[in-house]
């Protein structure tokens, strides 16, 4: 009977622990960093002073590119190979030059291994073949020629365009915004220039900073209240499908968690960009609020303090088609 209650006992406390290990990823954000970014979805966010990293993202429906596959040349055997060889030029170049060098090198050739000269095999022609040999070394040295000086130009103009990649990429950032004041503003002038190149800056002001602190708190209330027509129109269909995910499991669990009094205290726009019709801003966001995870059934106190609120700092993502609203895109912890 003891061994027996012994191990009624221990499995209750497994049981607990793996309860509490459910919780732990209740709130809106514990359950790790989720989400797309567009094409800076697995690119680091920029530092910041509310948040000097943030966790990668481990959960996404942007597929993620494998590193140095679009940097490949052809090799050998594979698709494509034939013609590249095909379109490289021979020692003498293409066309009627390179021929013409070509069959004058082999003639030559087959008369020395004859046993008769150089261009012994064609003794009642000596003189047409020097004037054609004279021919073809002006033409080769004409072709080397305008090779050199295209080689130079083409070298010139490849530095001048990557220059100018590079300003484009690098200059000065957004000024800082309104910051709600309490501190909600830019980090790092020139984070917004580590852009794709096929991404624009983004200039926030006030009436963003105050959409993003509107939708920090009224998704943490409608996660609370497992309201899922409020988190649709306020998240993306990606992060609505995640939040969705862990409602479902704390149902499982028999648990309900209900998050309040959401504080935000400080934040700092990271990255703001802009590719194809949408918009994104990466922001880091320091806040305070009461999270408690209660029993569905009883409504004891599962986890948290309901007198004690938690700080907690986290990396949100939004993202607004052209002319549209806000939605909170994804979510990294710090």
């Amino acid at each position: 009977m003891s061994l027996s209650r012994r191990g009624r006992i221990l499995a209750a406390v497994a049981a607990a622990l793996l309860l509490t290990a459910g919780i732990a990823e209740a709130r809106v954000g514990r359950g790790g960093s989720f989400g797309s970014r567009g094409t800076r979805t697995y690119s680091t966010p920029a530092p910041t002073n509310t948040a000097p990293g943030a966790a990668p993202i481990q959960r996404s429906t942007t597929p993620q590119a494998a590193p140095g596959a679009a940097a490949q040349a052809p090799r050998a055997g594979q698709p494509g190979a034939a013609a590249a060889a095909q379109q490289r030029p021979g020692f003498f170049g293409g066309g009627f030059g390179g021929a013409l060098m070509g069959g004058l090198l082999g003639a030559g050739l087959f008369g020395l291994l004859s046993g008769a000269g150089l261009f012994g095999g064609f003794s009642g022609f000596g003189s047409f073949l020097g004037l054609l040999l004279q021919i073809g070394l002006i033409i080769l040295l004409v072709r080397l020629a305008m090779n050199w000086f295209r080689r130079r130009q083409e070298a010139t103009a490849g530095g001048t365009g990557n220059i100018h990649a590079r300003s484009a990429a690098g200059g000065p950032g957004q000024g800082p915004g309104q910051g709600l004041g309490r501190g909600l503003g830019l980090a790092g002038a020139g984070s917004q220039g580590r852009a794709a190149p096929a991404s624009r800056p983004v200039e926030i002001v006030g009436a963003d900073y105050a959409a993003f602190e509107r939708l920090l708190q009224e998704t943490q209330d409608a996660y609370s209240r497992e309201d899922l027509a409020a988190l649709r129109r306020l998240t993306t269909p990606e992060v609505t499908s995640y939040l969705m995910e862990e409602l479902t499991a704390n149902a499982s669990n028999g648990v309900i968690n209900r998050v309040s009094d959401v504080n935000f205290l400080q934040g700092d726009l990271a990255e703001a960009w802009s590719e194809g019709d949408s918009d994104y801003a990466t922001v880091a966001m320091k806040f305070s609020l009461r999270d408690v995870t209660f029993d569905r059934a009883t409504n004891a106190i599962v986890d948290g303090d309901p007198t004690t609120p938690v700080t907690t700092t986290e990396i949100w993502t939004f993202r607004r088609m052209r002319g549209g609203d806000w939605l909170v895109s994804a979510i990294q912890q710090a």
